[in-house]
């Protein structure tokens, strides 16, 4: 029976009209994912409308084709600009743009175009695997474990942006936790630092501020009397890319695993997936390495992570009609719409389903990395153009990208505050990285957190006797206290010891 399911799901997805619908889903896909401010959310959701009378299977094909395409899409301009496509290409842009700016933008494009395609796949045979499994394991993770999953979030991307000062990575990314709790909250439904203004009372969206904070900086600099050197672009060859994408075999295999956990844990995403994906393999490096200078293995492991997070997003969708990303929940009404009820009763129902998500996150994957990679010798020809006739077009996209996230004026007078504001953090230090995470993740950290202490009439003792509560806050410790002086004293002073007797003995 699974035989005939599958020959089902090959058949939609290599007919005619299935392959062509594949193409120009992934394709618009990589456009919503390139442009700031047209994320996957806003994919999914207008192409939904698209596929209304479409034949359910060829829907669900359109619609996973446009997912995959527009988280894969933005890495492309957060290497080339420094402005992430996507909030989940945020970490990309760290060791992308600098090697972009090394003349190295096609081997960084063609590096994270094929690390997106085994980040996907690899993510598809956790769907078919390990679906149960990591269901359970997102299951355990109550309002305690998902507050202190915010802040250890936070606490690593400062940790990891701040150039050496962790302390202004986390003071960045506490500022955004504070702005994301403007507008009304989602316990109560009380407005919150909103001074009277209506506008302000559906809280900050997350668009005008990732625009801002990434796009202004680079369009004030792009002005300065040192950067009107164009950029040169350096050939290069695949064997060149493929040595370096087998260099890192298991670097692409943690970051997947990582990313499928986030993506599977509901409310946390492809952002986290591939923050986190990147940190795990910065805790590795070698002494010496160019991280934060143009590592190409930061690169691989944030386009992993973030793309092996959709296959994680899906699995709650199948399994328990949860979604574990924005984009999937968008994703999660198109299949009601078309008559699929994903769920315990899926197999039961509709076990035809299951089979074909699986080959149509496949078809799409491989559609994707096809499409992207000769996209990238059109894009990467973007660096050539001089950056006073490039910046102001750019800056029309951004206001533009702003305008259509909620067709208002007020998101772009929003994108100007913060892109004076990235601005100045820009010119002071402060990494942008954590402050959009920060923003991100208040939400959840807010909610839970008070959820948390509701459920148990304020008593904290929950959040320090839960296993994995508890491992959260020792890995926040272990982040945290090397930082302090008198901690860090300690430290070396034991290591002194250490390496003392090691001289001894030797």
């Amino acid at each position: 029976m699974s035989f005939e399911y599958l020959i089902q799901a090959l058949s939609v997805a290599c007919s005619p009209i299935g392959m062509i619908s594949l193409i120009i889903s992934v394709f618009l896909g990589l456009i919503f994912g390139m442009l700031p401010g047209l994320t996957a959310t806003m994919g999914v959701a207008l192409l939904t409308g698209v596929t209304y009378n479409f034949d359910g299977p060829l829907a669900v094909l359109v619609l996973i084709g446009v997912y995959v395409g527009a988280i894969s899409g933005g890495c492309q301009s957060a290497i080339l600009l420094n402005i992430p496509g996507t909030p989940a290409s945020a970490a990309t842009a760290i060791e992308g743009h600098p090697l972009a700016k090394q003349g190295k933008g096609s081997l960084a494009i063609f590096v994270a175009n094929a690390s997106s395609f085994f980040g996907t796949l690899l993510s598809v045979f956790c769907v078919m695997l390990f679906t149960p499994l990591l269901t359970d394991i997102a299951l355990k993770f109550n309002s305690h474990e998902m507050f202190l999953l915010a802040v250890f979030g936070i606490v690593i991307c400062g940790n990891l942006t701040s150039g050496g000062n962790p302390l202004k990575g986390w003071i960045s990314g506490f500022v955004g936790l504070l702005i994301s709790q403007v507008g009304r909250d989602t316990v109560n439904s009380v407005a919150r630092f909103c001074f009277g203004t209506i506008d302000l009372t559906g809280g900050i969206s997350l668009l005008p501020v990732m625009i801002g904070l990434f796009g202004f900086p680079e369009i004030v600099h792009a002005f300065s009397p040192q950067s009107r050197d164009l950029i040169q672009i350096d050939s290069f060859s695949p064997k060149e890319g493929v040595a370096i994408l087998l260099r890192n075999k298991v670097n692409i295999l943690r970051s997947a695993a990582l990313g499928v956990c986030m993506g599977a844990i509901p409310g946390v995403g492809e952002d986290t997936g591939g923050w986190l994906a990147y940190w795990a393999e910065k805790k590795r490096a070698k002494p010496g390495s160019r991280w934060g200078e143009g590592e190409i293995n930061g690169v691989v492991a944030s386009e992993t992570g973030n793309n092996a997070a959709i296959g994680g997003a899906i699995i709650p969708v199948l399994s328990l009609a949860i979604p574990g990303s924005a984009p999937a929940a968008v994703l999660l009404a198109a299949f009601w719409m078309h008559g699929y009820r994903p769920g315990p009763l899926m197999m039961k129902d509709t076990p035809e389903f299951l089979y074909y998500v699986v080959i149509f996150m496949i078809f799409s994957a491989i559609v994707m990395w096809i499409i992207a990679s000769n996209m990238s010798k059109l894009t990467v020809r973007v660096l050539q153009i001089d950056n006073r006739i490039l910046m102001p077009i750019i800056f029309i996209c951004c206001v533009i990208g702003a305008f259509v996230v909620n067709n208002r004026v007020f998101d772009v007078y929003l994108m100007l505050v913060f892109g004076l504001l990235g601005v100045a953090m820009s010119y002071m230090g402060y990494p942008s990285a954590p402050f959009l995470l920060g923003v991100i993740l208040g939400n959840m950290a807010d909610e839970n957190l008070r959820r948390a202490l509701i459920l148990h009439k304020g008593n904290l003792l929950p959040f320090v006797t839960r296993p994995i509560s508890i491992f959260f806050i020792l890995f926040i410790l272990a982040l945290v206290l090397p930082q302090i002086p008198l901690v860090s004293r300690l430290i070396a002073k034991i290591k002194g010891k250490k390496r003392d007797k090691t001289e001894v003995t030797a």
